[in-house]
């Protein structure tokens, strides 16, 4: 990660902003069915710890539990999704869409590729994982 700190970010509207001291971990990009489902194709996400994250206009966040395990955070407004929290971290991932370049970020690796979309092909490279890179 050629790191680039403090970055922003917001959604479509911008009724919500992000403000992250530092990220840490370049961007994943996850093709499961619950990610393909909720944006129509994949997410490409990078990680902050809670504490270096603070966000204005919270109160337009909503929160999805999509499992038992996690909840997705998008903008009750205008829909962007932005965030990924699985219970109990102090960790939270970031949609890299919605953060204003330049971040520094690169591409890691795929995950759960297993469940990708039979309309595209993954030969960028990049490591592929069929579950999770962790």
């Amino acid at each position: 990660m050629k790191k680039k700190f403090p970055v922003k970010g917001s959604c479509l509207c911008g009724k919500i902003e992000l403000h992250i001291v530092e990220l840490n971990r370049d961007v994943v990009v996850c093709h499961c069915q619950q990610c393909r489902k909720q944006t129509g194709h994949m997410v490409a996400a990078t990680r902050v710890k809670d504490s270096a994250l603070k966000l204005t206009g919270d109160e337009h966040i909503k929160w999805y539990e999509a499992s038992a395990q996690a909840k997705r955070g998008f903008c009750k407004h205008c829909g962007s999704l932005l965030l990924w929290k699985a219970n109990a971290t102090d960790t939270t991932s970031v949609m890299a869409g919605c953060l204003e370049s330049p971040t520094g970020l690169e591409m890691k690796s795929h995950i759960f590729t297993e469940f990708k979309g039979d309309y595209y092909e993954l030969n960028d490279g990049i490591p592929a994982f069929n579950r999770s890179d962790s």
